[in-house]
């Protein structure tokens, strides 16, 4: 039996705010985390990846070509119905809400083993808590014994689901509730608590929270710049402009202190450094601030799941007095990375006139990043 999976991840998350499967959970999204389980899985022979058709290409360069990626509808149920059409050779289809990011080998193996029962089969938890059904003017307890909660995958035979979606146009909440609109009653196989969907912000925290403990990483960074000849070239420490005083040479503002600062976060968050992102050989760097260089940083490290718990910084020059600009250089700084002023510190020694910064051809800076994994 040809088995096909498909991973709904086309909503557009109204109750969470934004897109709940781009949160990034343990570095890659929520969509991630399903799709890779169900292309380990050795009874899985093809997976669909149904996204929202501005987010289709970029997905499809993406990912390898074991994953193919198909537009979404408007509804979930017409994202279901697509990757069932597009499931052809399939001869079982199993469906899952990629906000459900912990669902099992387990699972999936005995969700396509209880199909070959009924045609058709879902995953379920039992209810723990009283259920009370609250009318106009009346409220009844239900009889908890007989009621399931569903979870995904829900699967079924290909030709079963695709006569199923065929013969609706209502709008109904999961494939089982379409199968069973055709005469089918779906086997129903127990389900894990660990297999909930992320459907509010505290979903994502409990899920997060789920990972372990936050791994913590350091960065450290180095930057060295000359003195220019050039009278008119102005400069830049920590986005803070020193008037009457030498400018450092460089393709950029040549600001010392922040490019060690980008470096250490980089470094921190494996990102590369900053001679890879902003190279010294591309004209539309020229005389760039380099605020705009730390902001870029700060927004990779968010995007690869990280946060930054603080920034410190040490510039080492015989001249300028740098501390008197203390305050407005950690501000400066922490505005361009989006975090608190408190988690920026800057220091400042000279080299006690030795070598070539204490001869005052220079000026160089390290700096020390620490970051936590996004929780």
């Amino acid at each position: 039996m040809t088995t096909f999976a498909a991973i709904l991840a086309a909503g557009r998350g109204t109750r969470f705010g934004t897109d709940k499967t781009e949160a990034i959970l343990g570095h890659k999204p929520v969509w991630q985390w399903s799709l890779d389980t169900y292309l380990n899985h050795p009874l899985i022979d093809e997976v669909i990846l149904v996204t929202s058709p501005e987010k289709l290409i970029e997905l499809t360069n993406r990912l390898s070509s074991k994953v193919r990626v198909i537009a979404g509808g408007e509804s979930r149920q017409q994202s279901s119905k697509n990757a069932v059409i597009a499931a052809e050779g399939a001869d079982i289809v199993l469906i899952h809400d990629a906000a459900r990011p912990f669902v099992s080998t387990d699972l999936i193996t005995r969700t396509i083993e209880a199909v070959s029962k009924t045609g058709a089969a879902a995953v379920a938890t039992k209810m723990v808590d009283t259920i009370k059904e609250i009318g106009l003017n009346s409220v009844r307890t239900l009889d908890r014994t007989c009621l399931v909660a569903m979870q995904t995958p829900q699967a079924a035979i290909r030709e079963l689901l695709l006569r199923a979606h065929l013969a609706t146009d209502t709008e109904l909440t999961d494939e089982m509730a379409l199968v069973e609109a055709i005469g089918v009653n779906p086997e129903i196989v127990e389900g894990d608590p660990i297999n909930f969907k992320i459907t509010t912000p505290e979903d994502l925290v409990r899920a997060r929270s789920m990972l372990g403990y936050p791994e913590t990483r350091t960065g450290i960074g180095y930057d060295i710049h000359s003195f220019s000849s050039d009278p008119d070239r102005k400069l830049f420490l920590g986005g803070i402009h020193f008037a009457n005083h030498r400018g450092l040479e460089g393709h950029s503002d040549a600001d010392v202190l922040i490019h060690a600062a980008c470096d250490a976060l980089l470094g921190a968050a494996s990102l590369g450094d900053i001679g890879q992102h902003f190279p010294n050989t591309d004209p539309k760097w020229a005389g760039c601030p380099s605020s705009v260089f730390l902001t870029h940083a700060a927004s990779l490290l968010a995007e690869s799941g990280w946060k930054i718990v603080n920034l410190d910084m040490t510039l080492i020059g015989e001249s300028p007095k740098v501390m008197v600009q203390a305050d407005n250089i950690c501000a400066t700084v922490a505005q361009a990375l989006g975090i608190d002023r408190r988690r920026v510190s800057v220091k400042a020694t000279t080299n006690e006139k030795l070598g070539s910064i204490g001869r005052s051809e220079g000026i160089a800076s390290f700096a020390v990043a620490s970051i936590v994994e996004l929780r």
